[in-house]
């Protein structure tokens, strides 16, 4: 069924060759002609433009959005002993470190710009979430519907293990639980939520 669908085998073509155009030609990409490729596949799409792009962007503000975590750009080198910029890092670190980042407003501008990227809209749609009346068919709602029940139970999950005193890397001195792979997310900055789809 698979090799036998035109539209699909179009689509592949289309997303090895150029999607990926430098890559067209390498051995591992699956032939497309199995079920079993096709879910492998589809998998690995679904996972890159959901929740491990959730994983990865949300969390951006919380760290990078103060500059000293993460400054954008370094504006001399490490000294070298025996220099003056060596000796004023040892012997005053912070105005050295201070000297060495990103200007105020360069990073004003990269803090703007990560907080725009990291904000969730009213709009977004979330994973095993889905408008009314999307289908009036049966077995998939009922295969939607248990989608949507284990995705719950993968946030409680997360839940009771950020509340587990032997995760040190969630409940630690700073009391800062793991939220970005929770399914459910809400307007702002909430550093959570896993939308439907990538929108940059």
């Amino acid at each position: 069924m698979v090799q036998e669908d035109p539209e699909l085998q179009i689509w592949w073509k289309e997303l090895r060759e150029v999607g990926h155009g430098d890559k067209k030609d390498e051995p591992w990409w699956p032939k497309m002609q199995t079920r079993e490729e096709l879910i492998e596949s589809f998998t690995i799409i679904i996972w890159l433009a959901s929740a491990f792009h959730a994983a990865v962007n949300f969390g951006q503000y919380a760290y990078g959005g103060y500059s000293q975590n993460y400054p954008t750009g370094s504006r001399r080198f490490m000294p070298e002993k025996g220099t003056p910029e060596y000796t004023e890092l040892a012997n005053n670190p912070e105005k050295a470190f201070l000297k060495t980042i990103t200007p105020q407003l360069i990073c004003l501008q990269v803090m703007t710009v990560v907080e725009t990227l990291s904000q969730q809209s009213s709009e977004e749609v979330y994973l095993g979430t889905r408008e009314d009346n999307w289908t009036i068919d049966e077995e998939p709602l009922s295969y939607f519907k248990a989608f949507h029940d284990r995705l719950a139970e993968i946030e409680d999950e997360i839940t009771s293990m950020n509340e587990d005193g032997k995760w040190k890397n969630r409940v630690g001195p700073v009391k800062v639980p793991y939220t970005l792979l929770f399914p459910s997310g809400e307007v702002g900055l909430p550093g959570k939520g896993i939308p439907n789809s990538i929108s940059i």
